[in-house]
């Protein structure tokens, strides 16, 4: 067997996938230009259009697309998983009990990634979810490698000088990560080789940078993890490769972006690296019973002050007024920090001489040749993670991360509440609100009884991210799970569901109140 499947072993092959979850087309465009829509807040990956969006008619000439509850059931949990961590000798010793996730798409083909595994040369377990923008090349580059990029950095240097020697000496080695995917998550099988080589060459490097018996620092192996995939992504795509179908590939990937939130959880330590607008959050069960929300990431928007004044600081006065322009890096880009997006990272001379060299379907996509204005101090990107650590109590039942898609329809109060719900089977009955509309005594009886059969009927789900993601696509006005609503949404046509809504991924992680307290010291807080 060869050396690179004996390591990546356990990735599953290539295959067809269901509808919404294919794989990138070889040649879609990377760059289409965005089309605002509704919201309350636009999603922060997308770039601005520089095309007139188009009119469309409101949603009352879709009445006759009202699906099914099975049909709708149908569709939120197609892309749903679930895995339960095993027990031995009867009981669960990880302070991890399982996870839950499930995605649904609103570009065609869905732009988000996902990845769930446990280290298997360390201890841990990483859930990752990774928001595409401008295709979905780089998050799904990011879904395959940055796990392996961390796996390696979280390895000493002597396990580090093992897998070395058993590669050049042809002999077996074990897996670093045994994966937890859906049957659909895509694999890129041709770039095998390419990734793995990568890969080689930097636990290279660690080895050369570390010393017997030294063992790495989470927060930094997360920090170089991230920083070096990045740093691979780009000199890739400069390099090109000989196979004409992997040059394509390692340019789209670049010129391309992606965020990217990522946890490990060893014990009661939980550490979180995120570069982007993808969010975590903590639900934390009070005393009475209620959850209460602790966010574990910071969105790196327009919206965060420190952001700001972080790229500020890192480009003349002279571009003060431009670098940020209407929210957005540049005036385009909306997330301040991301993988791939060459095209705020390298030269203008640089981005000539790959792309004048490139394949001709580069070339017939304005938008890559497309230089953003104000474009004098470059690299405005970074994919530089911002890292915390988190040390578990008792308390902390479970983590959410998500994409912005759902924290775009969701408060992270509410996404606490509804999880925390689910999980438990208690329901905190709060005062109903209708806000500032004026409802007749008839119509706050059919709330009342809205919400008396929402509560009998929570557990028609069997995965918590897809009770949630119901939650987040079919929520009216009144907090309450409006089926015409849901059945709506979910059946636009392809050109209008992203006007509307944006890709969701979620993963749900549950942890074990039980392992967690006999972990912590006496005393610790």
């Amino acid at each position: 067997m060869p050396v690179t499947s004996q390591l990546l072993r356990g990735l599953p092959r290539a295959k067809v996938l269901a509808s919404g979850l294919l794989p990138c087309p070889q040649h879609q465009p990377q760059f289409a230009a965005a089309v605002s829509r509704p919201a309350a807040r636009p999603p922060c990956h997308m770039w601005r259009s520089v095309q007139p969006s188009r009119s469309y008619q409101t949603t009352s000439g879709l009445h006759s697309y009202i699906l099914t509850p099975p049909q709708v059931n149908s569709i939120l949990k197609a892309n749903e998983y679930s895995f339960k961590v095993p027990e031995f000798d009867g009981k669960n010793v990880s302070s991890v009990m399982g996870f839950e996730s499930n995605q649904l798409p609103a570009n065609a083909p869905i732009e988000d990634r996902r990845s769930a595994a446990t280290c298997l040369q360390t201890r841990g377990m990483l859930f990752g979810v990774f928001d595409g923008h401008a295709g979905c090349a780089c998050a799904q580059a990011l879904s395959e490698r940055l796990f392996y990029y961390i796996a390696v950095s979280l390895l000493p240097h002597d396990t580090l000088c093992e897998l070395e020697a058993a590669v050049e000496n042809g002999r077996a080695l074990s897996p670093i990560l045994q994966w937890h995917k859906h049957p659909n998550d895509y694999f890129s099988r041709e770039a095998q080789t390419l990734y793995f080589n990568s890969l080689r060459t930097y636990w290279q490097e660690l080895i050369d940078l570390t010393s017997p018996g030294e063992v790495p620092d989470t927060r930094e192996a997360l920090l170089n993890a991230f920083k070096r995939l990045d740093n691979d992504i780009s000199l890739e795509a400069q390099v090109g490769d000989p196979n004409a179908f992997l040059h394509y590939w390692v340019l789209r990937v670049a010129f391309s972006g992606a965020t990217a939130c990522v946890a490990h959880v060893d014990g009661s330590d939980l550490f979180i690296a995120n570069a982007g607008d993808a969010r975590a959050v903590l639900g934390v069960q009070e005393e009475d019973g209620s959850f209460s929300a602790h966010t574990l990431s910071n969105d790196h928007c327009a919206q965060n002050d420190d952001e700001v004044a972080r790229i500020r600081r890192e480009h003349p006065p002279s571009e003060r007024k431009t670098v940020i322009r209407q929210d957005r890096l540049l005036g385009l880009l909306m997330p301040f920090r991301a993988f791939g997006d060459v095209k705020f990272k390298w030269s203008i001379e640089l981005q000539k001489r790959v792309l004048e060299s490139g394949p001709d379907q580069l070339h017939e996509n304005e938008h890559t040749k497309f230089i953003p204005p104000n474009y004098h101090t470059p690299p405005y990107l970074t994919a530089e993670p911002e890292i915390t650590h988190h040390k578990l109590r008792p308390q902390d039942r479970f983590m959410v991360i998500g994409s912005d898609g759902l924290w775009e329809t969701l408060h992270r109060q509410e996404v606490v509440r509804i999880v925390g719900e689910y999980l438990t089977g208690v329901h905190q009955r709060q005062p109903l609100t209708v806000g500032g509309y004026k409802v007749t005594l008839g119509q706050m009886q059919g709330l009342l009884e809205e919400r008396k059969a929402r509560v009998s009927s929570a557990f028609e789900d069997q995965n918590s991210a897809t009770h949630l993601m119901r939650h987040a696509v079919g929520n009216n006005e009144f907090g309450t799970v409006d089926h015409e609503r849901l059945s709506k949404m979910l059946s636009l046509p392809e050109e209008l569901a992203r006007m509307y809504r944006d890709d969701i991924t979620i993963i749900i992680t549950q942890f074990n109140p039980h392992v967690i307290g006999t972990q912590r010291p006496d005393g610790q807080s």
